[in-house]
């Protein structure tokens, strides 16, 4: 056998095998980094999901919580992890925010990581306070733009996905806003309800108990469709074009792992996605089951990017 047959059935023989391991993934635990604290929305969808990827594939997948300041510790992992499909992510829309909020990041979100698929999609409700005389977008912009010192927004904190709805609402609007942090969904939505600022972008689920008992109103949603949760209510984008927002959370896996595995992954998102239970949960937190192909949901992250970076430097928007 000469030198470049013996090459030629070595290298065959290495993708045959590699193909081979690829196909009879998994065939040892998973670790499925969620990075945040347990017990949240992120945590108990991974959970849910791990809990049917376990039934399925009979194979262990094990949550393991990174929670951080900025939630990049996580992500940072999984991009340095061997791309063999035994590490994975699963990551909510900060991780397109924090791309470019967070400074001197250890790693490039963007190409050490690959979108396996777009799980779910909660929406952002624009919600006022009642004593605030205003039916819906347009009249707390003008409102904003009448008053001496404007209204107060507050957020979950600076850099969250609230506080960026805000800056695209006062950017798309030109509203007259500002910015008021909290430390959190709880603390921001009760200040709303008692009064502490006029308007704010919570989750539908911190909303609609507040809006259903009557001390908080709802005047849209922040995604692009109608939101299933909240079906009375129009959209943000049919008051300002362009304007879309919302927590979706995503799988995403190291780059260059085997599309192999990145497939067969994806098919037990989407089949755990036709789950009741986990529909059931989803419709309880005020969301909707998504679900997308590997290249749909990459190419929906790099959206998400691109579109969260022009907020932030419009906005001057820094870190904390």
């Amino acid at each position: 056998m000469n030198r470049f047959t013996a090459l030629t059935l070595s290298v065959a023989a290495a993708v045959a095998s590699s193909g081979a391991y690829a196909q009879a993934w998994p065939t040892k635990p998973v670790r499925m980094i969620v990075p945040f604290a347990p017990g949240g929305g992120t945590d108990i969808q991974a959970r849910l999901l791990s809990r049917k990827f376990q039934e399925s594939t009979g194979q262990t997948f094990i949550v393991d919580n990174r929670p951080t300041a900025n939630g990049m510790l996580g992500p940072e992992l999984v991009a340095k992890a061997p791309p063999d499909g035994y590490t994975i992510l699963f990551m909510s829309a900060a991780l397109a925010v924090n791309t470019t909020l967070v400074k001197k990041l250890a790693f490039n979100p963007l190409t050490d990581l690959e979108g396996v698929s777009l799980v779910s999609s909660v929406p952002l409700v624009l919600v006022v306070h009642p004593s605030l005389p205003v039916k819906n977008p347009k009249d707390i912009a003008a409102l904003a733009k009448k008053a001496k010192n404007g209204l107060n927004a507050g957020s979950n904190g600076v850099g969250t996905t609230s506080h960026l709805s805000i800056e695209m609402f006062k950017q798309l609007s030109g509203a007259n806003v500002t910015h008021i942090p909290y430390k959190g969904s709880g603390p921001a939505t009760t200040a709303l309800v008692s009064g502490e600022y006029e308007f704010g972008f919570p989750t539908a689920l911190a909303a609609m108990p507040h809006m259903k008992s009557g001390r908080l109103r709802g005047l849209a949603v922040t995604t692009a469709k109608k939101a299933s949760s909240l079906p009375d209510l129009p959209t943000l984008g049919s008051f300002y074009p362009g304007f879309e927002t919302d927590n979706w959370y995503g799988m995403f896996v190291p780059a260059k792992t085997p599309k192999d595995v990145s497939a067969k992954l994806n098919a037990e998102i989407l089949k755990a996605l036709k789950a009741q239970d986990i529909r059931d949960f989803m419709a309880k937190e005020g969301g909707d089951p998504v679900g997308s192909s590997p290249e749909q949901m990459t190419t929906y992250f790099k959206r998400e990017v691109d579109k969260f970076a022009k907020v932030i430097k419009a906005g001057n928007v820094q870190s904390d």
